[in-house]
């Protein structure tokens, strides 16, 4: 399978991201690519855990945003309330979403991996 079935399977809005990047696949793979070196510069839960919550929601709100480029839809999803829990002041919440993404966000990102060329 190759990487934006896999991704798909995933549940990236692969069809959304190829539409942002005018249908160039091989532009949007090498995009994608990044996107496990920015996910890993950026790790939220430690923030959380050292009460360190604006470095949290900065870094929460630009996986976010990256996300959103690139269509990840799940991870952009989980990244948006991430943020907003954070911002209403609710770490608690936030932790309990990012422990629920982070199995899938790893699944996400190993796919990615796997298929650079």
């Amino acid at each position: 399978m190759d990487l934006l079935n896999e991704l798909k399977n995933l549940g990236v809005n692969t069809d959304e991201g190829l539409e942002r990047f005018s249908g160039n696949s091989s532009l949007y793979a090498r995009m994608m690519g990044k996107l496990p070196g920015s996910i890993n510069d950026l790790e939220v839960m430690p923030a959380i855990e050292a009460n360190d919550i604006e470095a949290a929601i900065t870094k929460a709100h630009t996986i976010k945003g990256v996300t959103g480029n690139l269509s990840v839809t799940p991870l952009y999803t989980a990244y948006t309330q991430i943020v907003n829990e954070l911002r209403a002041g609710n770490a608690a919440a936030a932790k309990e979403i990012l422990e629920k993404i982070l199995p899938l966000q790893k699944q996400i990102l190993e796919c990615i991996e796997n298929n650079k060329q």
